[in-house]
């Protein structure tokens, strides 16, 4: 009896401490935010796997300031310069913010959880398929699922029907993608439908985040993981297993095309990319190259769709640039300034990808938007949240693409922040 006394009063003074300490005498015990976000990350967590993170965030920096505690060792930043100044290029000598080990854990072998050194040779890898000779080299093969789109969205119309815009740019960039990186498409458009793999992709995703967000947890990892339904995390299982058997037939292919997996494979010697390496970030080119571009169309789609006069102006600024539809290739539409801004415009109001990607302050500190944040935090910059926020957009809410345009109603728009595909070294390689 008094030994299990001594057990639990052992254990209710642990916790105390922790608490304590967390409040009192955390390094980072300064800055504002929840007193009981303080003590523990479950509160983060269920913020983050609530679907509605970035609505969240936003009401909390409006709130509490640019600079918010949201867990023991973590803090969000909603600040002009503090993305740049997390995440931009170093100078020589200068240590790198890394990735979050947690999310690193989540992502073994992909060039999203990689070191500073793995990060450059993956990326080396990668660059030539993304290289704007590349980009031309493609445009073929490209346009051959546009024109597939376009002769669905003719079907549809000449019958009188209404259709779901977001699946079917999600069919055609899907497609794309993995004829790019695998050398066949999955036939979404063809079919009309997901392919079972693409539908996998998407409730892969929700396992991804379980999964991340549960590391953070530490020693209480393997008890959620236990906890969270074995159909949600078996999915991810089931998406490597598939990558895998998409890189071995693709590699079995005798081809001289020029696709994002010959680039891959390019590399020699100390630079060559394991098996575990090409399908992993396969996988991941699916669902970055897919599913973002998919999400921006579409929004942009809703919004030209609720705001007749900027759908006036594009259409007008289409017509206007071309006679033909050959004339229209990816050199022609880069010319469309008009169709610039609605793009941009659309991604700020709809960011496709809203919540951060997670980074630790290096050994010796750093300084973020003016605040010197400790060494080892983690810190989380949501991307929906800066775009949204009414400090730094004139009619934050509201669709008008002229702010990108030289309107002088928005000068003081802290354009700076619009960053949709990062910055950095560590940057999306395929924003151009």
């Amino acid at each position: 009896m008094i030994s299990r006394l001594t057990k639990e009063t052992q254990g209710l003074l642990y916790v105390t401490y922790i608490v304590v300490y967390n409040l009192f005498f955390h390094p980072l015990r300064k800055f504002p935010g929840p007193k009981l976000w303080a003590i523990h990350y479950g509160f983060y967590a269920r913020l983050e796997l609530s679907g509605q993170g970035h609505r969240r965030m936003l009401q909390m920096h409006q709130k509490y300031g640019p600079v918010i505690r949201v867990s023991p060792n973590h803090l969000t930043f909603c600040h002009p310069d503090a993305l740049n100044d997390l995440s931009g290029h170093r100078k020589p000598g200068q240590l790198e913010n890394g990735k979050e080990e947690a999310r690193s854990l989540s992502a073994p072998h992909s060039i999203i959880g990689a070191s500073r050194q793995d990060h450059t040779r993956l990326r080396k890898s990668m660059a030539n398929g993304f290289s704007q000779q590349a980009m031309l080299d493609q445009q073929p093969l490209i346009l051959t699922y546009v024109e597939k789109l376009f002769e669905k969205l003719k079907e549809a119309s000449s019958r009188g029907e209404s259709i779901d815009a977001v699946a079917w740019y999600n069919y055609t960039t899907f497609d794309i993608i993995g004829d790019l990186a695998f050398g066949e498409p999955f036939g979404c458009l063809r079919e009309s439908t997901y392919h079972p793999w693409v539908d996998l992709i998407f409730k892969s995703l929700k396992a991804i985040a379980f999964d991340s967000a549960f590391r953070r947890m530490g020693i209480l990892y393997n008890i959620l993981l236990m906890l969270t339904p074995k159909s949600t995390m078996s999915k991810f299982q089931e998406h490597k297993e598939l990558s895998e058997e998409k890189v071995r037939k693709r590699l079995s292919m005798k081809t001289d095309r020029k696709d994002f997996m010959a680039s891959m494979v390019a590399r020699k010697g100390k630079d060559e990319l394991s098996f575990q390496e090409l399908s992993v970030n396969a996988g991941i080119l699916i669902i970055a190259g897919s599913e973002t571009t998919a999400t921006a169309l579409s929004a942009a789609t809703y919004y030209l769709g609720l705001n007749p006069e900027p759908l006036r102006k594009l259409c007008d600024e289409v017509r206007s640039a071309f006679t033909t539809e050959e004339e229209i290739d990816l050199i022609s539409v880069g010319r469309l300034n008009y169709m610039l801004a609605v793009l941009n415009e659309a991604m700020r109001l709809h960011a496709p990808v809203p919540a951060p990607t997670p980074r630790t302050i290096n050994e010796h500190g750093d300084t973020l938007g003016g605040y010197f944040v400790p060494p080892g935090t983690d810190i989380d910059i949501w991307y929906w949240t800066m775009f949204h926020h009414p400090d730094y957009w004139v009619q934050a809410e509201d669709f008008i693409p002229e702010r990108w345009l030289g309107d002088p109603r928005f000068e003081n728009d802290k354009r700076q922040i619009f960053t949709p595909f990062s910055v950095g070294p560590r940057g999306c390689i395929g924003k151009k």
